[in-house]
């Protein structure tokens, strides 16, 4: 039987508005009730939120890893592994993300992960994000480059029809072969999103048409103006700002987009729009000045873990970072200028509407899931409820 919980003595965010101290009934893991003040009822167990805020489940849908563990290892230790890094961060959903690797790889973690994708262990796992192997290699960043090519039918096609549960395919459009692969997954209902790419504003446009609706880490890996035999061109930056419905994926710690930019954004894009991410790969979680990897234990690149983020060992890029879901509310609502709610906004109702689950998820209404996150003041998670089932 699953619990009946009456969370009360916080700040409900939900996250449309924060409707201040308030009580949640939550009775099969759904939300049965949402009121000001306190409900008294018989039968229930208490949970004090302890005067902190009381917010949907985070749902992360761009990570690589956490807790000394990535995706790519293929192993089901290493996948529930990180899903309950995860939650000890607030993340009620999470969707594992590849990097450009061998097809090997790729196709034995898609092995791996329909063998775990119903663990209850941590964070739920909501469907794949492929990320690459279609970059462009001026602006890999971290993606191996030995794994790069152009996208082909005889290369995708096996991997779409091995994998059910893609969601989302990050992709340099302006590569050969790219808009029809977009085409495909628009019409598939998988999302297809721009990433490190060399494309200008005029290519984005074409993609953007070819159904490519969003972009994956704004700012990182993809130009900005720039000069093609002396003439200045709009880059992908630009473009993100001037289509007015591309959404953008923020790595909200702050350092991958610092102060000014993350303002900048909020200034010049809806709420509505935004979506933050960790991107975090396996070093989330581990202590600063450790060496880490990107990627699997046997086939991945050494990485420097300083500042707050991952770094190549030349220092030359970022190599992922090493965020959590409740460092990047923190951030966009204490760096960033952004109120609570649109900051909470952005890490539950947005992704969920985008993912497909904003019918069940990412509100703190009653029908909805009872995944609900429990931080304190200054916005650290410290309880974590998935289906009103406590996994922190």
């Amino acid at each position: 039987m699953k619990e009946r919980l009456r969370i009360y003595n916080g700040e409900i965010i939900t996250p449309d508005t924060n409707i201040g101290t308030g009580t949640i009934l939550v009775e099969d893991g759904k939300i049965k009730a949402v009121e000001k003040g306190v409900i008294n009822v018989e039968g229930y167990q208490d949970v004090d939120a302890e005067g902190g805020y009381i917010m949907p489940g985070f749902i992360d849908i761009h990570t690589h890893g956490a807790g000394n563990h990535d995706f790519m290892d293929c192993t089901a230790e290493a996948c529930k592994g990180i899903a309950k890094e995860h939650a000890r961060h607030g993340t009620t959903m999470l969707f594992p993300t590849t990097l450009a690797s061998g097809n090997e790889e790729l196709f034995r973690f898609l092995e791996v992960y329909e063998n775990v994708k119903d663990q209850t262990e941590g964070a739920a796992f909501g469907g794949l994000h492929l990320e690459g192997p279609y970059f462009s290699y001026a602006f890999r960043g971290a993606q191996d480059p030995r794994y790069l090519k152009n996208p082909s039918p005889e290369d995708y096609m096996p991997v779409l029809e091995s994998g059910a549960d893609i969601r989302r395919w990050s992709i340099a459009p302006e590569l050969p072969g790219a808009l029809e692969l977009g085409r495909l997954l628009d019409k598939r209902g998988i999302i297809p999103s721009i990433a490190h790419t060399d494309a200008i504003y005029e290519d984005i446009v074409k993609a953007h048409e070819a159904g490519y609706s969003m972009m994956t880490h704004f700012y990182s890996c993809m130009n900005g103006v720039t000069r093609r035999n002396a003439i200045r061109y709009a880059g992908c930056i630009e473009a993100g700002y001037l289509i007015e419905d591309m959404i953008l994926e923020i790595i909200g710690d702050g350092i991958h987009v610092p102060e000014p930019l993350l303002k900048l954004i909020l200034k010049c894009k809806p709420v509505d729009k935004i979506v933050l991410c960790t991107d975090s790969m396996r070093g989330a979680g581990m202590p600063e000045g450790s060496k880490s990897i990107l990627g699997s234990l046997t086939d991945g690149q050494e990485v420097l873990i300083e500042d707050g983020v991952a770094k190549m060992p030349d220092r030359t890029c970022f190599a992922g970072s090493v965020a959590t879901t409740d460092r990047l509310v923190r951030t966009m609502h204490f760096i960033g200028g952004a109120s609570l709610p649109d900051a909470v906004k952005m890490l539950t109702s947005n992704p969920a509407t985008l993912m497909g689950y904003g019918d069940t998820k990412g509100k703190i209404r009653p029908g909805y899931d009872a995944d609900i996150v429990i931080c304190d003041k200054k916005l650290y998670a410290q309880q974590t409820y998935s289906k009103g089932h406590r996994i922190f």
